[in-house]
């Protein structure tokens, strides 16, 4: 991603890196994050700089909301003191309790120093399923006006993750600081998979397995997969996320 070239690139960046991304099960988040984890850490999501919350293992109950903001300040602040360049993971921000993530608003601006750290040089990564159902509307209807889904606007599909996820009472983001203070450098969303990309994540798996790439399995998997809309069959329903699971039905 260019955005992320020249943010490591810049020896003095004016604030951290912050990065949402939105889609369906399946279409590549926590792919992609895992895949730039590798690439800025030796030892990926198991570097002791990279740090990975969930909403249901961190923070499960709402009564405790003040509890976990406290915590999940510390942590980032001492963190960020023992490493400039760690990164933040946050994931399922659709099931984030509304109002906690602003906690961590202080560490994603433009200031030299909080709380005695600079921590400019950090990374913060959104991953979220919100959005999702809007993002594979366009995608649908682009489609049946005989336009592939490369041909999406970007900016009209940030519109409506903007509506579904940030004015949503249900999201982490509703009403966030975050967002009203423009704290998002970048809102990136993931588009459903056709069935071509299926067979090519098919291919990744056998491949990851030590498993012979035999086409008639390939194309055997990919078929196995619930698609949509009900009578074209476009687009994967639950993209590559039950690919691993079914390959061993096929030998």
């Amino acid at each position: 991603m260019k955005g992320l070239r020249e943010f490591l690139e810049n020896q003095n960046p004016k604030k951290p890196l912050v990065m949402s991304f939105h889609g369906s099960t399946g279409t590549g988040k926590t792919y992609v994050s895992s895949m730039l984890i590798r690439y800025l850490f030796q030892n990926g999501l198991q570097s002791p700089y990279v740090h990975h919350f969930s909403p249901i293992v961190h923070f499960p109950h709402a009564e405790r909301i003040e509890q976990y903001k406290e915590n999940l300040k510390r942590w980032i602040q001492g963190n960020l003191t023992n490493c400039g360049r760690s990164a933040f993971l946050f994931d399922e921000m659709d099931k984030m309790h509304p109002g906690l993530i602003d906690v961590i608003i202080p560490f994603l601006g433009p200031s030299w120093v909080v709380y005695g750290t600079n921590y400019r040089k950090a990374i913060f990564i959104f991953i979220s399923n919100a959005g999702g159902e809007q993002i594979n509307e366009m995608t649908l209807d682009l489609w049946r006006a005989h336009k592939d889904r490369e041909e999406i606007s970007l900016r009209e599909l940030e519109l409506a993750i903007s509506k579904a996820v940030f004015e949503n009472p249900q999201s982490g983001f509703w009403k966030s600081g975050i967002v009203n203070e423009r704290l998002i450098d970048f809102v990136v969303p993931f588009l459903p998979l056709k069935h071509h990309h299926v067979k090519q994540c098919v291919i990744s798996e056998l491949v990851q397995q030590g498993l012979e790439v035999r086409p008639d399995v390939v194309q055997e998997v990919a078929d196995s997969i619930p698609y949509f809309p009900e009578e074209e069959k476009i687009f994967s329903s639950t993209g590559c996320k039950t690919v691993a699971s079914r390959i061993s039905f096929f030998f």
